[in-house]
């Protein structure tokens, strides 16, 4: 039996680590949607057109290190914006959320044009800032050297450039349930959410 469960939002806004720990807890295959995109556009760093690039993805690329790098954020956001790269991979990612025994897919259009039929949909947020805080944390941690209002400046740019694109803005879907982590931990969100799926699970 499949079950679907689409988590949307911007970038550190919570929505990767909620997925991770849900999938776990209800045993459900997970897939970081952003990391096709993350690859798709580190591949164009090989010279590769987006639409190659995103072609000729294979399971490998996802496993490339750099794809937590600022560099590759800002470039999975361009190529993003590219119908014909999202096209080619939609049919990967709606085959992966009716895989059997369930499936929690987090991104920016999982809800409104991946899987708009996903029995739960979540769009968690949080502040610009206490985004760009938390993004800022793991770039450091990661060995990047980068500021604040660096990190800020990007993450307002990138959710202008993901929420004004033609195809698939990102957006919350209409019957999508808003999570704001802004004032949350990561053990407060968690539970939060795996209430309401098990919620859901029982209608």
């Amino acid at each position: 039996m499949s079950f679907c469960i689409a988590i949307d939002g911007p970038a550190a806004a919570g929505k990767g680590t909620i997925s991770r720990a849900v999938a776990k807890h209800f045993g459900f295959a997970h897939l970081d949607t952003g990391l096709l995109y993350r690859a798709t556009g580190a591949k164009t760093f090989e010279g590769l057109t987006p639409i190659e690039a995103a072609r000729s993805l294979t399971a490998r690329d996802l496993d490339r290190p750099d794809l937590r790098s600022g560099d590759a954020g800002q470039a999975a956001s361009r190529v993003a914006a590219i119908p014909e790269v999202r096209a080619a991979l939609v049919d990967f990612q709606r085959a992966f959320a009716r895989r059997e025994g369930g499936a929690v897919l987090d991104g920016r259009d999982i809800g409104t044009v991946i899987c708009p039929d996903a029995e739960v949909k979540l769009y968690v947020t949080a502040t610009d800032e206490v985004r760009a805080a938390r993004r800022h944390r793991e770039l450091v941690d990661s060995g990047e050297a980068v500021t604040v209002e660096e990190v800020l400046a990007e993450l307002r740019d990138r959710d202008e450039r993901d929420s004004a694109r033609a195809t698939a803005p990102l957006k919350p879907a209409p019957d999508a349930i808003v999570i704001d982590t802004t004032e949350m931990n990561i053990e407060e969100a968690v539970a939060r959410v795996i209430a309401l799926i098990a919620e859901a699970r029982r209608q």
